[in-house]
């Protein structure tokens, strides 16, 4: 195993890990650790290039240390990153070699599930590093974190509702999904259950289908779904689709949804506030499947009714922060890293950090 340590400004370690024996390249990053060790998954997928991997594991890094401290959890951000295609017979080889680098970081750096990665696989790793959450329910931990991404989605659409119709009530609203994956398929249901109207587009096919026959939505072209008339917009895919390109062209009064990194840049937080659409910082909203593992991380155990209950509060965070927004004309995004760095700042302070 070759390990090399990466020197980049805002981080505090960055590392590239490559076995060639077991076709193994990755990248880790720690952001910060302040208010904890660094919770992040691990995802694992076919990059054009090494760049991109890199990139993709600092952005989302970085992303994991503002959502839990905007969540108020005792958690750091990091991300973890393999190149490969999970599909391939490579896997188990391959998350082998990433458990013993997670190891060799010393709890400073905490894995679970992404795009290309299981809770099995992660139930795997633990053979080689006991530095894992979001286990199966059979091991003990949360099992699936989706429908708790979805419900904390779910209850801060009702709070931008309030907020632009003066009115939280789903029943009657118009939502757009993109993205019917295992967070956009749970969060459409809850929304056709709740009396909501919903559209629905996947780059998958076969997903699509899955949910035009098991909820009854509406099915729209991928590339028509940012731009449908609708009261909520969710972005549930792909990160950096709200850019200065796709912004003018948007008919929704909301933003609310799963995706990680939905600006493309800073400065879009501004141009969605410019056209009056309410934006909802995706960090703070998505953070239910982040807090159902942070239970499992505490000394108490997995507790179900424990994880929900702290799931709903996101609702009151979103609050505080389009509060903080309005009195201080500025975007709820920017009011959003603000409050999370207030949150880093005091437990510096209080460290002498």
């Amino acid at each position: 195993m070759r390990i090399q340590n990466l020197a980049v400004d805002g981080f505090e370690r960055v590392v590239r890990a490559e076995d060639p024996a077991r076709g193994f390249l990755g990248f880790v990053a720690v952001h910060d650790t302040t208010l904890g060790p660094a919770l992040g998954g691990l995802r694992m997928w076919p990059y054009a290039q090494e760049r991109d991997a890199l990139a993709d594991v600092l952005r989302l890094a970085e992303a994991m240390t503002w959502k839990a401290a905007a969540a108020g959890l005792p958690l750091g951000g990091g991300k973890a990153a393999v190149l490969a295609d999970a599909r391939d017979g490579g896997k188990p080889a391959r998350l082998a070699a990433m458990a013993e680098v997670i190891e060799m970081l010393g709890g400073a750096y905490i894995t679970a599930e992404d795009v290309g990665v299981n809770a099995e696989d992660l139930t795997a790793m633990r053979a080689h590093t006991a530095h894992v959450a979001g286990l199966p329910r059979s091991e003990g931990g949360g099992g699936d974190p989706s429908p708790f991404t979805a419900l904390g989605v779910l209850e801060s659409m009702k709070v931008c509702l309030a907020e632009v119709f003066g009115d939280p009530a789903i029943k009657g609203r118009r939502f757009a999904i993109q993205g019917l994956g295992n967070v956009g398929a749970q969060l459409a249901r809850r929304l056709v259950e709740a009396g909501g109207s919903v559209v629905g587009a996947d780059l998958r096919p076969e997903k699509a289908a899955a949910g035009a026959k098991a909820l009854g939505i509406a099915i729209v072209d991928p590339d028509r779904i940012l731009y449908e008339s609708c009261d909520v917009l969710a972005p549930c895919a792909l990160g950096a689709v709200l850019s200065e390109e796709s912004i003018p062209g948007l008919k929704t009064a909301i933003v609310a949804g799963s995706a990680n990194n939905q600006l493309a840049r800073p400065r879009d937080a501004a141009r969605l506030k410019e056209r009056g659409i309410l934006y909802a910082p995706d960090f703070v909203i998505n953070a239910g499947g982040l807090i159902n593992i942070a239970v499992e991380t505490e000394p108490a155990g997995y507790r179900e009714e424990e994880a929900v209950h702290r799931v709903t509060a996101i609702a009151e965070t979103l609050k505080q922060i389009l509060a903080r927004a309005r009195e201080t004309g500025t975007t709820p995004q920017r009011a959003a890293i603000a409050l999370a760095e207030e949150r880093i700042g005091q437990v510096r302070a209080a460290n002498h950090i």
